[in-house]
Formats: structure tokens, sequence, C-alpha cells
């Protein structure tokens, strides 16, 4: 199958209320717990895989023992959102096809969708950009790709036979949400810095919060505004700990085209071009100017750098690793193709000699607009958004177990502050570097702890290999399988 890759960009929503039908399934007290912050220092490798535009409920609604959708007494699935455009009501239905358009995942959308916790705004939305002209940039947050009817669409491991295998063989996280109710830019935003917002210079008290327009890189809608400057984020952000604590961090960037590999290590193979040179929503660090003073835009790398890294046994403390278009999954780009790609990067790192000591995090930034039938809880005026998938892969991470704690991206971070920082969070009262944002993310009452998705006092596991190319139900342009 080849693998073209295009300029990146994808887009994001979410928002609030609570959780239905879970307790939060906290780390145990006592031993227990002793056992595993002595056990955290096994992970000397963080890798974070963000993919793009997926709900929880269309990757993993049908997964056994999952909060998936809600059931009639005849085990079929009771949900029914309205459909203005067609009256009356549509329900979930089995997708097969590898290209989905997904729905408008701007911040309206997510509250809209939500509707105060009730969860049947998502065709009203899509009928909404429908009608104001469907999709003129599939970059945009507000656009639609599909008809409205392709929200409610779901696969599972007749399409994703990967995912479904990684959530069998170590963990599914039922319920993590994206942290703020926005799209992409924002989400990533917050993925290495846990907050978003506008500056007016170089000053981190000049920042004011944005949950939905933070300063645009110059690569978004450059038609609509050619010439724009690019942002100043002047907030405090991840790297700049890590730096100070000399900690070794990557993020890693596909740029244009991907590795097109029927290797199931996906090393050994010709690639295409690739640059450093990355897209500005998906990769915000350029733009930190944290990242500039201390002279780390060299961290900022292309993908086969980690690829390298993990054949290596070189990879560094932290790692974050972004796609670019073809390959992340943000409609309208083949399933198949993200799961490639993704199999690749885990298969490089389960091949390689730090797969001993490592934990990868792979997630989706946002919803993308697809159907998801959990309320977020409400944790500030930024968030969460709503549920995405959340998957743990490592040798020491609990086998087959579903995890139905409350967490979101700042759980990555408290995880990665707690095993290489001592605790330090991104606290403006004692991190060194004051920033005006609403709170310190990581200490949310809500937010679970990801210590419970391992348990370090067993051997390492072996590797779990799979076929980069899976045989799939898949059905679309260029699907193949081998």
């Amino acid at each position: 199958m080849g693998i073209v890759a295009v300029l990146a960009v994808g887009l994001g929503l979410a928002v609030t209320v609570s959780t239905r039908g879970h307790h939060p399934g906290r780390l145990a007290s006592g031993p227990t717990r002793l056992a595993a912050r002595a056990g955290i220092t096994r992970i000397k490798h963080v890798v974070v895989v963000m993919q793009e535009n997926r709900s929880f409920d269309s990757y993993f609604g049908t997964y056994p023992g999952a909060d998936g959708y809600p059931r009639n007494a005849d085990g079929s699935i009771a949900v029914c959102v309205p459909s203005p455009a067609r009256g009356g009501c549509l329900g979930p239905y089995h997708d097969a096809r590898d290209v989905n358009g997904g729905g408008p995942h701007g911040h309206r959308d997510a509250v809209a969708d939500v509707n105060g916790g009730a969860m049947d705004g998502f065709l009203v939305q899509a009928e909404k950009a429908r009608l104001g002209g469907g999709c003129s940039d599939p970059n945009d947050p507000e656009c639609l790709t599909a008809s409205e009817r392709d929200v409610m669409g779901y696969h599972d491991d007749r399409e994703i036979p990967n995912y479904w295998a990684y959530a069998r063989n170590f963990v599914l996280q039922d319920h993590m949400f994206q942290p703020n109710s926005s799209w992409s830019l924002p989400a990533h935003l917050f993925t290495v810095s846990l907050w978003s917002a506008v500056c007016d210079d170089d000053d981190p008290d000049s920042c004011t919060n944005s949950v939905g327009h933070p300063g645009d890189p110059p690569d978004f809608n450059t038609a609509q505004h050619p010439g724009d400057r690019p942002p100043t984020y002047a907030w405090t952000d991840l790297t700049y700990l890590l730096h100070r604590a000399h900690v070794s961090w990557r993020y890693y960037v596909a740029k244009g085209d991907e590795p097109d590999c029927a290797n199931d290590a996906l090393i050994t193979c010709p690639r295409v071009a690739q640059s450093a040179s990355t897209p500005g929503i998906w990769n915000p660090l350029p733009y930190f100017t944290t990242v500039r003073d201390d002279n780390q835009l060299k961290n900022i790398v292309s993908v086969h750098h980690f690829l390298t890294a993990a054949q290596d046994g070189t990879l560094p403390a932290v790692s974050w690793v972004i796609p670019s278009e073809a390959v992340s999954e943000h409609p309208r780009s083949q399933v198949s193709a993200g799961q490639s790609y993704v199999t690749g990067l885990v298969n490089a790192v389960m091949s390689g000699p730090d797969w001993k000591s490592t934990a990868i995090f792979l997630t989706w930034d946002d919803w993308g607009g697809f159907y998801d039938h959990v309320a977020p809880p409400t944790v500030d005026e930024n968030g969460y958004g709503l549920r995405v998938p959340g998957i743990v892969i490592s040798p020491y991470a609990r086998q087959g177990y579903v995890d139905h704690q409350v967490l979101s991206f700042d759980a990555y971070a408290k995880f990665i502050e707690d095993r290489f920082l001592r605790g330090q969070r991104l606290d403006p009262t004692n991190d060194g570097r004051p920033d005006p944002r609403p709170g310190v993310r990581e200490n949310a009452a809500q937010l679970g702890d990801l210590l419970s998705d391992f348990d370090f006092s067993r051997p390492p596991r072996p590797p779990l290999l799979l076929s980069v190319h899976p045989k799939t139900d898949l059905v679309g342009p260029d699907v193949s399988s081998n």
C-alpha cells in the first residue's frame, strides 16, 4: 500500500459534565501504591504517540468490558441521535470504509455536541456545517467532509485489528478525555504545556487564556491570512522543566512523505523525503519562547530519527511522535495508513534494546466530530473535552486491563513529571517561571494516575510484533493487506 503524505493539520473539540457509571479506579493505597511508585523507575523512556480525530466510541464503542455504547435488553445499541436533515434520529452503525469524513469540531461544536450532557448535538452540528458549505478546507475545525450520517459510524477489530490487539494485550483507557474543549492546535498546546493562550509578547504575564483561538501558526489558513507572522507562546511548557533538569527529550514530526514499508519493524526499508521543518498546528513547540531561549529547536526532528533511536537503543527520556496528514487518521486520510504507521512505530520500539524500559502512550488528539456517548467532566473553563481512545503499551502494562479512571493528556505530563522531575508540576507558584494559567492541571481532583496501568511486580513481558499491513475488512481506495 502506498502511503502518500501531504501537509498535516488536524482539528478537534471537547467539553463538560460528569461521567456515568464508573468509579475512579485510582491507584490503591498502602503497599500497592508504594510498590508502584518504586517501580516507576523501571520506565526510562516515555513515548507519546499522537494520532488525529477519533472518538472513543468510533473505535472502541463495541469493545468488551469498556464503557461503550449503551445497550438494549436484546443487545442492540440503545442510541439514537436527532437528525434534522432526515427527520427522526440515527443510531451508530458499523462502518467498514477506510476513509471517513468526521464532523465539525471547533469549540462551539464541542459545546453543542455535549449539549449539557445529553450528548445529542452531533448531527445538528453536522447539518449546520453542511448548510454552511460543507468543507472548503479539510483542516478547518468547522468543516464537514462527508455526509452528516458519517459521524455515527464506528469501526471494530474487523477494521482496526492491531489497535484492538494492543487493547487486548495491554491497557485500554475508556475515560481518556481530550484536555480542552476545542480543536487540534489547542489540544497539542495542552499536550506539551497543559494550557492554551494568546500572548502579547515574550513575557509570560502577557498571556491570556484562549480555549479555541490561540495564535495560529502561518501554515494554518494561509490563503485567508497571507503574511501572518508566527505566534508567540510565552507561557511555560514541559520542555522548560525537562531542559532545566537535564532530562533528554525529542519531538518527532513526520512532514510530507512517510516511510512506505512492508517490513514489520519499519526500519530497514527505503523511505521518501522527510524534513524537520514541520507544520505548526500539530507542532507548536518552535513558537514557545522557552524552546528558543534554551536553544532546544534542535530537538524537533523528523520521525525517521525516532526509528533510528528505537533501533539503536538511544531513545530520549521523553518522546512525542506526530504524524503527517496521510498517516494521521485525520479525515480524510485512510484508517489503514494510520494503523500501519502506528504499528511500525510500536514494532520499532519493541524490536529495539529500549523496549524493556519503555512506556508508550497512544492516543488521538480530539474526537473529530465523531459521536461519543459519555459526557466529559468539567475541570475548568478549558475542558475536559470529549472522549478519545487511549492505550498504554509497555512490558509492564497490565495485560488485557480496561482502565476506567478519568484521564486526560494532563496525566501524561503528570507521569513524566513524577518519573523524571521528582513531581515538579507546571505550577506558576513554584516552577520558576510564573504565568497566569488558570490552575495546576496535573493536580485536578478528577485526574487519575497512570501508575494504575502498570504492574511492576512481574518481569517485563516480551514484545508483541504485529503485521504492519494486517488483514482487515476495510473497503476503499488503496486498501491492501498481507
